[in-house]
């Protein structure tokens, strides 16, 4: 069954397109009880822990991970009063400035839609089952998981995290 609201994909994305189909409803119209979108796009940076990034490749366990965003994003559903929330992610080979994931979100006002969105990418960043691997001047290596990010994490609470 296919899941609009996660797509894992090489392809490159749209992100003014996204932005409309998240407005819309079912039917073509726009949701009028829509107040506020919130997005977020993350790029690959050319330049990681001081050394210079040439690409960058995503890999994933499919399935999983699919499952495990939308469990993020049903977690934000259920703290946030959304309509709507999305997230696209790459996988593959991406060279510096390629855009590597989109986060969407709509609700009746920007408080919700953005503490959501924010909500959203921390754990999309710490959580989600995303191998991912860096070319660099001196070899390829691993990314390691990062201490900030996991420390995000905690502004959210123990009952985000399933704590």
């Amino acid at each position: 069954m296919l899941n609009k609201n996660v797509r894992i994909q090489p392809e490159a994305f749209d992100v003014g397109v996204e932005l409309r189909q998240l407005r819309q409803r079912s039917d073509g119209g726009w949701d009028t009880r829509v107040g506020a979108v919130a997005s977020f796009v993350g790029t690959v940076r050319d330049l990681n822990e001081g050394d210079a990034v040439s690409t960058l490749t995503l890999e994933h366990y499919p399935g999983m991970t699919e499952s495990s965003i939308q469990e993020i994003l049903d977690q934000a559903k259920a703290r946030w009063p959304l309509f709507n929330a999305r997230v696209i992610h790459r996988i593959g080979t991406l060279a510096p400035a390629d855009e590597i994931v989109w986060v969407g979100v709509t609700s009746g006002h920007r408080e919700a839609a953005l503490e959501a969105c924010a909500f959203i990418m921390d754990f999309l960043k710490s959580r989600a089952p995303f191998w991912k691997k860096e070319s660099t001047g001196s070899g390829d290596r691993w990314v390691s998981a990062r201490q900030k990010d996991e420390d995000a994490l905690k502004q959210w609470g123990p009952a985000a995290d399933g704590g």
